[in-house]
């Protein structure tokens, strides 16, 4: 099932459900999908687009619960983190940092990565191999960490 067809029977749930929380969470999405579809370019949403744009949508909350946590607003960061819950819930099992540590060095190995300039190599070929289940942030800092 598509996520665009998840997000609709989800969202009735909700709406059953009275599930406030869940509500707002699946209508970002929902809107972060037709605006997608809507941009012009006439590209579908494949899968890893799919993925991108929950990843997207979970960093913009994670941006703004650090912004409320600095300024002691507990009750938007509480709403900031139903929403991450819930968007979460879409994208796949995140990896743990031992998992990823352990796929980096294999792509160390195969590029036969030496130092910080071949960080490119390896961030693309790990950024494509684990694409959804880590952010972009923490396979950096793991490269640079294994490549110094």
């Amino acid at each position: 099932m598509s996520l665009e067809k998840n997000i609709m029977s989800d969202l009735k749930q909700a709406m059953k459900d009275k599930d406030q929380a869940a509500l707002r969470g699946i209508r970002a999405i929902k809107a972060a999908i037709l605006l997608t579809k809507t941009d012009g370019s006439g590209k579908e949403l494949d899968n890893a687009s799919e993925i991108k744009l929950l990843q997207k949508l979970v960093k913009q909350r994670q941006d703004s619960l650090d912004i409320f946590n600095k300024q002691g607003r507990e009750d938007l960061a509480k709403v900031e983190e139903e929403e991450i819950a819930v968007i979460s819930k879409y994208l796949p099992k995140q990896l743990s940092k031992e998992e990823i540590e352990v796929i980096i060095k294999e792509i160390i190995a195969k590029t036969g990565a030496q130092g910080m300039k071949d960080m490119g190599k390896v961030m693309g070929l790990a950024g494509s191999q684990i694409a959804g289940q880590a952010d972009g942030k923490t396979i950096s800092g793991i490269v640079k960490s294994l490549l110094n």
